[in-house]
């Protein structure tokens, strides 16, 4: 599997994270990213032993996109205190089930996980659900789509998801939030393409981006191909890893 470097430095590993791919191992065997980027370091810097990455913050597993790792642990514990604290600002594109009402727009609702579904719901009465905030904005509509420009305020689990669904506008090809308009076997259409965050030791500001594949539902939208000329990022082929 080969990942796409973003920028690095003797801190930083920021990567384009492939779609279908769990950020670290889990009960499905399959190949995560954490591994994968170990490994990639171990035979590139021809270091022995273990090497360390720490891992700061997630993506879901069939989501793509910019992410950031740690290379040191000094790095990795101010790393997660700015996630904390909500100074690392994440933005996304996904493209949506119909056309918004509001072209602009924050959502706000209380989430809860059931971990046995591995699900999660709106349920502001529920005692352990949090607050998830989010901002969009509608880029383009066409055919009863949209491509919408997404920024959290808060990293709830699934919570793009699970936000737009709930007012109505699905993501494309997600098939848990979305099942009753989506195919079986349909990419979801969500993508993580700017992370921006104060450097954990130099201090200096870092902004990288990253955009989203050249296939269905993302190759009919002409925003994308002036953002791939503005910022000089390739889109690569395809939309599996």
């Amino acid at each position: 599997m080969k990942v796409h470097v973003l920028y690095e430095d003797n801190h930083l590993l920021m990567v384009q994270k492939p779609v279908n791919i769990p950020v670290q191992a889990d009960k499905s065997g399959d190949s995560d990213l954490l591994t994968v980027l170990k490994e990639d370091l171990k035979v590139r810097y021809q270091k022995p032993g273990n090497v360390y990455l720490g891992l700061v913050h997630r993506l879901d597993r069939p989501v793509g996109g910019a992410m950031v790792f740690a290379k040191t642990s000094k790095a990795a514990s101010r790393l997660s205190d700015m996630f904390r604290r909500r100074v690392v600002e994440r933005s996304y594109l996904s493209v949506v089930h119909g056309v918004p009402k509001q072209k602009k727009g924050q959502l706000v609702h209380y989430l809860h996980k059931d971990k046995r579904e591995n699900k999660v719901f709106v349920d502001p009465k529920h005692p352990k659900a949090k607050k998830a905030v989010l901002d969009y904005e509608v880029l383009e509509s066409r055919n009863n789509f949209s491509l919408l420009a997404v920024k959290l305020h808060t990293g709830r689990p699934h919570q793009i998801r699970v936000q737009l669904s709930s007012i109505g506008h699905p993501i494309f090809g997600d098939q848990k939030y979305g099942q009753h308009v989506n195919k079986p076997g349909q990419q979801i259409a969500l993508w993580a393409d700017v992370l921006s965050l104060d450097h954990p030791i130099k201090k200096e500001p870092i902004e990288v981006y990253s955009l989203p594949p050249m296939g269905h539902p993302w190759n009919i939208w002409s925003h994308l191909n002036q953002r791939e000329k503005l910022f000089s990022v390739p889109r690569l082929s395809g939309t599996n890893s």
